[in-house]
């Protein structure tokens, strides 16, 4: 089955109906190899199997929800999440945003409707790439790698942080301190993490304001500083964030190291 797209195969003259194999031409692709934990939505029976048997022979560990709800259980175990946006429990742009709004796991949208707004909806719901069908597999696979190499994406062990003792998980969205699990709030946790993500740079407190409220700093708000006081009593040491006078904050190093 061969799937068409403005950018993508064209009718070929000799009459084979066969697509090249993407991946067997890419052989110096570092990609290759590498073993991804995906994700496939979708409430056809049919195509869903198809999907998981294609890329499981691509080399990847496939798992399935028939469900949109299912899906909400399942996603933050993968590395990819390969969505059908016309699941009949859930609308499916409402399931693409809500994946993104917890985690930055790449997510392929497929769905029926081809038309240039149909395929803008699902790239603003978050979707970091959108497939019209009918589509065939191989072309399924290919976007599932292309995708990977674009968001950077790695399997799942590896996008954990670990700094001292200190160890976020942006999937599992955990924080685990002297391997005890600590429970943060959404916001502080994502204050945690980006804190974390660059352990030697100091933040502004416009800078956090920025990417962890989006919005701007006001000097007579104290949502930052109450947020950085709760995590230092949840990690039980006041040196876990630094304060550093006139900029914002940082990951402190020395207590994140210390028994």
């Amino acid at each position: 089955m061969v799937c068409y797209f403005e950018a993508g195969w064209h009718r070929r003259t000799n009459g084979s109906s066969a697509p090249p194999v993407v991946r067997e031409a890419a052989t110096s692709d570092p990609w290759d190899g590498v073993t991804l934990n995906l994700l496939v939505v979708e409430d056809d029976t049919a195509s869903r199997e198809e999907m998981c048997r294609a890329l499981r022979r691509h080399g990847h560990s496939v798992d399935a929800a028939h469900s949109g709800r299912q899906a909400l259980e399942r996603y933050r175990n993968s590395d990819l999440v390969v969505l059908s946006l016309d699941i009949d429990d859930l609308d499916g742009l409402e399931l693409c945003r809500d994946i993104r709004a917890t985690c930055e796991i790449p997510v392929i949208a497929l769905a029926a409707r081809a038309s240039e707004p149909d395929r803008v909806l699902g790239l603003r719901a978050g979707a970091d790439d959108y497939m019209a069908r009918p589509c065939g597999t191989h072309e399924l696979a290919a976007r599932v790698e292309a995708v990977t190499r674009r968001t950077g994406s790695r399997p799942r062990g590896d996008r954990a942080i670990s700094h001292g003792l200190l160890r976020i998980d942006p999937d599992a969205r955990e924080v685990r301190w002297k391997q005890r699990l600590i429970n943060v709030t959404r916001k502080e946790f994502d204050l945690l993490h980006l804190l974390a993500s660059k352990p030697k740079t100091v933040f502004s407190r416009q800078e956090i304001m920025s990417e962890v409220w989006e919005e701007e700093y006001r000097k007579t708000s104290r949502t930052l500083d109450t947020h950085v006081n709760s995590l230092r009593s949840k990690l039980h040491d006041s040196n876990s964030i630094v304060t550093v006078r006139g900029i914002g904050f940082r990951l402190g190093h020395e207590s994140a190291t210390a028994e």
